[in-house]
């Protein structure tokens, strides 16, 4: 068995530069710029997920907005023109869409079972006298729940007879 050498290492690191005042305050300033830089992605990735949540029902009319507004400009001619305005219209359809379906539904099945507490042909005269006092297209959502909950009610009342 033989006996290694012995043997000094000596780091260095250029980074830090020369020892004193301007070392410290170059490293303090790296240690800045690091943390600022992580915290910069840190938010950048919080908004992108929160961006993403958004955008979850709406990616496709986003996706073709955003590729042809951006083909659109580069052409920057008369076909880029009109490639652009495509895709700024697509943009703007896609504002237009509800924010999630499932809400909407979720939403729609709760107003379902409390417009069914109104049973009784009283209670549906009374609740359609409320709703004539409103304009029709802010109580079209609630004239179609009653108007089908009616139609269930008229087919369900006699099980026993056949339907034609």
């Amino acid at each position: 068995m033989k006996l290694r050498p012995h043997r000094s290492l000596v780091v260095r690191s250029q980074s830090v530069g020369p020892a004193g005042r301007d070392g410290a305050s170059r490293l303090a300033r790296t240690r800045r710029t690091r943390r600022r830089m992580r915290i910069g992605v840190l938010l950048t990735v919080v908004g992108l997920m929160r961006l993403g949540r958004a955008v979850r029902a709406r990616w496709r009319p986003l996706l073709a907005g955003g590729v042809l507004t951006a083909g659109g400009f580069m052409l920057r001619g008369g076909a880029g023109g009109v490639i652009a305005l495509i895709g700024v219209m697509f943009l703007l359809s896609a504002l237009l869409l509800p924010v999630s379906p499932k809400a909407a539904r979720v939403q729609r099945s709760k107003l379902e079972r409390e417009l069914a507490g109104y049973s009784t042909p009283a209670q549906r005269c009374d609740l359609e006298a409320i709703l004539d006092q409103y304009p029709g297209n802010s109580t079209d959502e609630l004239r179609g729940i009653l108007a089908g909950q009616a139609m269930t009610a008229y087919d369900n009342r006699f099980p026993a007879i056949g339907r034609d």
